[in-house]
């Protein structure tokens, strides 16, 4: 079961919307055990205030549900006044000494291994002790991670220090890969809501956009007919058309009646599809209208 994220308010969560979802639950004869969050957001790219992280671990310590914490793009927070922030420091904060916490961070999906290497780890916080070794003894039991995937790690969680050899050629490399990240962000998100029937709230952190599309109404009695969501059938006109591969919305869950997808910004040449959208969206809406 899911929980809705209010576009509104930049993709913030509620606790009126964590606690009507938690008596649905209730209702169908669910038992809630955990919640997952990722923080900043895939696929909404947002960065959650300390407010909005407090919501969520207040929540979970009070129903004694493990959250966990995706925290996997909290190297990639782009929007002036942004910042990361964990959530055990939530939790550390608010004294919440009852909230069960897992949090995770990876290699693949920084400024590190952007997305090509795979390692990473994750933190246990207030997780029973018995369920620690049963963990741990699951991990044990399977292979290895690769070398390459374990040095990657080691080199996020340790960087190369002040007057060290490599440090100034990290440094440089690091800054290079964030800056080109987040100029490229912001020209995106802009070059969509240019687009008339697009609109994007800002890609603060992470690697991606989640623009909301306004389609015409025989598109979506189209998508019934072909047995398919309308965001769906937007994507695969896009994909057809242009060669642009992005992600139906209702593949991530969304508000009903919304329509939109998702892409990324990560390739140098992202600010050049903005007018293949434009020319798409065009010939879409003319194409149903």
């Amino acid at each position: 079961m899911g929980y809705y994220l209010d576009e509104s308010l930049n993709w913030a969560v509620s606790r009126e919307q964590l606690d009507k979802q938690y008596a649905k639950a209730m209702k169908e004869g669910l038992e809630v055990k955990a919640l997952a969050m990722i923080n900043p957001g895939n696929p909404s790219g947002n960065v959650m205030t300390h407010c909005d992280i407090q919501v969520i671990t207040e929540f979970c310590a009070e129903h004694g549900i493990v959250l966990l914490a995706d925290e996997v793009y909290q190297t990639n927070v782009y929007a002036e006044g942004a910042q990361f922030i964990s959530a055990k420091k939530v939790a550390l904060d608010c004294r919440l000494k009852n909230l069960q916490l897992v949090s995770f961070h990876s290699t693949s999906k920084g400024l590190v291994g952007e997305c090509g290497r795979r390692g990473g780890y994750m933190e246990l916080h207030h997780i029973d002790p018995y369920v620690q070794l049963q963990l741990y003894k699951l991990a044990s039991s399977e292979l290895c991670s690769g070398v390459v995937g374990q040095l990657m790690t080691s080199l996020m969680v340790k960087p190369p220090l002040p007057g060290e050899e490599s440090y100034e050629l990290f440094q440089q490399e690091n800054r290079a890969i964030f800056e080109g990240l987040k100029e490229r962000a912001q020209k995106l998100v802009d070059g969509l809501n240019s687009i008339p029937g697009i609109t994007c709230a800002p890609a603060e952190g992470a690697m991606y956009a989640f623009p909301r599309v306004e389609v015409p109404e025989k598109a979506i009695e189209k998508a019934k007919e072909l047995g398919t969501t309308p965001d769906n059938l937007y994507a695969l006109s896009l994909l057809e058309s242009t060669g642009i591969c992005v992600v139906p919305a209702s593949g991530f869950g969304q508000a009903k009646g919304r329509v939109g997808f998702r892409t990324t910004f990560l390739h140098p040449d992202t600010v050049k599809a903005v007018d293949l959208f434009r020319e798409h969206h065009e010939k879409f809406v003319e194409e149903y209208s």
